[in-house]
């Protein structure tokens, strides 16, 4: 008998308890000083705990647990099959901002093709390629909404609606009042909209071309959604700059009636460099430092928790289900459940990959070409190819990161972009689990 090589041991981040979490056997508990003792020892547990510590797959034989292991990884497998695909199309990389964090900003400049013929070929290669597949497309740029786009929009709506097709739309919002009347005739699944501050804040970050101001409009726009009853997704992009913002940001929110509307969520991205070095990279957070700042926040100001609960790995999830999720093989949606297509033709694995040069899969126009062997390589990408997985404990709680992110640092798909799940663990069980003795009982 061995401790399993999945548990997911630490201390709760301030507080004299640990935990332990086991994705593979879906257990999670908190312990004892001297259960936590011989876990970290690598000693066995107190005769009083074995049985416990068997029963709940933190002390295993190895042999067993691999074949629980293959069992969950062709369960996985199975549900990701029939998982709905998200097909991303890029009406133009142009953009009437002029963000102070844009990845795209060093592509090429925008080209002069006959969008039309592009959309219909895109539709024509989709009902060839994904037929009988759940399915749905969002816009996305650049910003998809621009003021002359009404016609393109006009038309990709019609065949989505033709095809009993939903749509989805990335975009920066500072038009959505004016295409409000064309999205109410659309099965819209959501429209996802940033917003990096209160107004001033914002506004320095995110202006339009010239530096004009964009909150306001933004806000009226998410106010016109929300009444036509079009789910929002309010995201926000943190740095060091703008973190102290949350909280006026939340009772702006608060106050609008969007963090009560059942069809308003939000969530939190990461200022970081993708394909370009930024200016400032002092102001950029690692991954766990800005979710250390969001708690910080949270702590002080309640409100931000009704603003965005963190996922904080797999702590929320425990603490709202009094379950763990499954776990994780694979984070990485990149050729199985997103592809992203562009309007001069180019077929891509991403949203992160999309018009980056050297990082074309094929052609869908003019002329369809084959998908290249990179293509193959993104679809099999999990924490079972990527070597640096195989012995990680952390493994189904991070399912090897973003490929993209992996790709750009290293040159390798099949790298892993580790994620920090146990320092997460440590922060959520803290800002989540009410003030108790520790004890070995179900979390």
């Amino acid at each position: 008998m061995e401790y399993s090589k999945h548990n997911i041991f630490s201390q709760v981040r301030g507080r004299e308890q640990w935990f332990l979490v086991n994705l593979l056997s879906g257990e999670a508990d908190l312990l004892e000083r001297d259960v936590a003792d011989a876990v970290a020892s690598g000693s066995p547990p107190p005769a009083a705990y074995t049985d416990a510590f068997i029963e709940k797959g933190y002390w295993v034989e190895s042999a067993e647990e691999r074949r629980r292991y293959d069992a969950a990884y062709a369960a996985f497998k199975g549900a990701a099959a029939k998982e709905e695909i998200q097909l991303f199309f890029l009406l133009n990389y142009s953009c009437n901002f002029t963000c102070d964090y844009c990845y795209q900003s060093g592509y090429d400049p925008e080209r002069a093709v006959d969008r039309p013929a592009a959309i219909d070929s895109f539709f024509k290669f989709v009902d060839k390629h994904f037929r009988g597949l759940r399915k749905y497309v969002t816009l996305f740029g650049g910003e998809p909404l621009l003021p002359g786009n009404h016609e393109y929009v006009a038309e990709i709506i019609r065949k989505l609606n033709a095809r009993a097709l939903g749509l989805a739309i990335v975009t920066n919002g500072y038009t959505l009042l004016d295409y409000l009347p064309l999205l109410k005739t659309a099965a819209v699944r959501e429209v996802q909209v940033t917003l990096d501050g209160p107004p001033a804040l914002h506004n320095s970050r995110r202006p339009l071309g010239g530096g004009l101001p964009t909150f306001d409009r933004i806000a009226d726009g998410i106010d016109g959604l929300l009444a036509a009853g079009i789910p929002v997704n309010l995201r926000t992009v943190l740095d060091r700059d703008n973190i102290a913002g949350l909280p006026e940001l939340a009772r702006i929110a608060k106050a609008r009636g969007w963090t009560g509307h059942p069809k308003f969520k939000t969530q939190f991205g990461r200022n970081y460099e993708l394909h370009y070095c930024q200016g400032n990279s002092g102001r950029l957070f690692d991954r766990l430092s800005m979710w250390e700042a969001v708690v910080e926040q949270a702590k002080q100001h309640p409100e931000v928790l009704e603003y965005h609960r963190p996922a904080l790995s797999i702590s929320r999830y425990l603490f709202e289900n009094n379950a763990l999720p499954s776990g994780l093989f694979d984070s990485c949606p990149a050729t199985k459940s997103e592809w992203a297509f562009d309007y001069t033709g180019r077929i891509y694995s991403c949203t992160a990959t999309v018009g980056k040069e050297g990082e074309e899969l094929g052609r869908y126009w003019p002329q369809e070409t084959p998908l290249s062997e990179a293509a193959a390589e993104w679809a099999r990408r999990d924490v079972t190819t990527i070597p640096q997985c195989a012995t990680c404990a952390l493994q189904l709680a991070c399912g090897g990161g973003c490929g993209a992110v992996a790709k750009n640092r290293t040159g390798a798909i099949l790298s892993p972009d580790c994620r920090t799940p146990r320092e997460l663990m440590e922060l959520g069980f803290d800002l989540y689990q009410p003030e108790r003795e520790p004890e070995l009982s179900h979390a």
